[in-house]
């Protein structure tokens, strides 16, 4: 259940910006050479240690890359979403899988095969650079979490994760949203913390009016407060 193939529906890398500008003849050579997947929630996409080196291109929906620590606490890495992928790194080094993948929501893939992956990489040099791009903002992002941790309390790590994932609001500038904002134990597995301390780090702020809860979205609506307090708290606590 979950991973049967249809063909009821378009599928195309056209949307993906690491693929952006190739002709649409290069383009659907490319697709026919993949495969196509869709995957319930909470079903297992990947798991840590797998062996295979397919790269996986998220269409719909949306996907978790996890591990594990000592303890068995599931720690969130990464939230995939439409226009995303994963798995590039087994593709290039041609190492087991580092991590763990599970569908958030029911969602739709594209599964290119490894070799038809460095193909791409290798002869198309626009690919490669986006791809080092890529490469490059992961290894900022990691770097970035290591610091917070290490110098940032639970709440403020939160504090931090959402000014990341949070987008400008087109109809009022100036106004940031998170849309939607994940379920709490999404956050608390990225922020390294539990349900309980993300949903009272968010509480809290709703009475400064820093943060405003409507539907499933969450406004930012003084961003520039929130950066502020993320700093004063971090100063504080590297100077105990």
């Amino acid at each position: 259940m979950g991973t049967t193939q249809t063909q009821s529906i378009e599928r195309t890398l056209r949307a993906f910006a690491l693929l952006e500008g190739m002709p649409e003849a290069e383009l659907k050579t490319l697709e026919a050479r993949c495969r196509w997947r869709n995957c319930d929630k909470g079903q297992t996409i990947l798991d840590k240690g797998a062996t295979s080196k397919d790269v996986f291109f998220v269409l719909k929906g949306s996907v978790a890359v996890v591990t594990f620590s000592p303890s068995g606490k599931e720690v969130t890495l990464a939230t995939v979403k439409p226009g995303e992928s994963f798995g590039e790194l087994a593709a290039i080094d041609d190492q087991p899988r580092s991590a763990s993948v599970t569908a958030i929501e029911k969602s739709e893939l594209c599964i290119m095969p490894p070799d038809v992956f460095m193909d791409l990489v290798r002869t198309n040099a626009l690919v490669s650079f986006r791809l080092l791009q890529r490469m490059a903002r992961l290894v900022r992002q990691s770097g970035l979490r290591i610091m917070e941790l290490s110098t940032l309390q639970a709440a403020q790590r939160v504090y931090a994760e959402l000014l990341r994932m949070a987008q400008p609001e087109p109809a009022v500038p100036g106004l940031w949203v998170v849309r939607p904002l994940p379920p709490m134990h999404e956050i608390a597995g990225i922020t390294s913390t539990t349900r309980e301390t993300v949903n009272r780090a968010v509480s809290q702020l709703y009475p400064s009016g820093l943060l405003k809860r409507k539907g499933r979205n969450l406004y930012l609506m003084d961003k520039n407060k929130l950066e502020e307090l993320v700093q004063t708290i971090q100063a504080h606590h590297a100077h105990k």
